[in-house]
């Protein structure tokens, strides 16, 4: 069978449905998704082979002003991610007007001179006649090889998405297995699920200021895993809220989390966690490695 593949970038601001739309893609699971900004923090391959074709899509941190160390390190994997791929998908909110993160990445996809979709997603949540004034504004702030109107939630549209993608698939041998759906370590993902459910239960800036370290990924001889994780934050007071009172916060966390790691692993996982205090660690560039933030 001659093969095909395709390196296709999605970036766009946070909480644009980036991330949705990589699960969609893949059909599973694979990045955390929150409705807070900066949820995704590393590039994440998402791997989707129908056929002869295999599709390595690259989810990215949402394009953000950097105030940390941290927040560096995601604006320069963005750049990074835009770079030598064989397109970018550009996803945009239905919104008739070019915002200015949106202006900043057009700039710097014109500079790579590479093809770019924009995907408008959240379509479920407006009128359709409102479409056209969000297609008439992003085509004059560039030249796109397409623009699509999706729905990540949905799906609406991505069937049509995928279509165009694979116009720009390379002849060349998969880079994947083609059973795979993700490049990234187990470990990786049982630790960004845990975060997620971090974002999903904390308030305010807590959530952003932790970080989640697996300690102990062991396999017993019947299939059950042993997962040991640490949940670092910022300030003791941060320790007092993510335990809660008589530990009740850290077991729903750890309960939810424990529920999606056995999804993705399918099979039965004992989780223990717990918490330490890392102050300003978001502005250390050795911890910020330490924690797998890293180029």
């Amino acid at each position: 069978m001659n093969t095909k593949t395709a390196m296709i970038t999605i970036a766009g601001r946070p909480n644009v449905g980036k991330s949705t739309l990589t699960n969609y893609l893949v059909g599973e699971k694979i990045a955390i998704v929150s409705n807070k900004p900066q949820t995704t923090r590393n590039r994440i391959c998402g791997i989707v082979t129908r056929g002869d074709t295999q599709f390595v899509f690259v989810d990215t941190p949402g394009f953000h002003k950097a105030k940390t160390k941290l927040g560096d390190f995601m604006v320069n994997t963005v750049r990074e991610s835009i770079a030598d791929v064989d397109l970018t998908i550009l996803v945009v909110e239905p919104i008739s007007s070019v915002g200015i993160q949106e202006q900043m990445l057009l700039e710097q996809l014109k500079s790579k001179k590479s093809p770019v979709v924009l995907a408008i997603n959240k379509i479920d949540t407006v009128e359709k006649d409102s479409l056209l004034e969000v297609i008439a504004a992003y085509s004059q702030a560039a030249d796109f090889a397409a623009i699509i109107p999706i729905s990540a939630k949905t799906g609406d549209g991505v069937e049509q998405l995928l279509e165009v993608c694979e116009k720009y698939a390379q002849n060349g041998p998969f880079l994947f297995d083609e059973e795979l759906t993700t490049d990234q370590p187990e470990r990786q993902v049982m630790a960004e699920i845990i975060r997620e459910k971090l974002l999903w239960c904390l308030d305010r800036e807590i959530p952003h200021g932790t970080a989640v370290e697996i300690t102990k990924f062991s396999e017993r001889d019947n299939g059950i895993i042993d997962l040991d994780a640490t949940i670092y934050c910022e300030k003791a007071s941060h320790k007092g809220i993510i335990i809660g009172k008589h530990g009740d916060m850290l077991k729903k966390i750890s309960t939810m989390a424990r529920s999606d790691c056995e999804k993705f692993m399918g099979t039965k996982v004992f989780l223990t966690t717990w918490v330490k205090v890392k102050e300003n660690w978001r502005d250390s560039d050795f911890l910020v490695r330490n924690f797998g933030y890293s180029e």
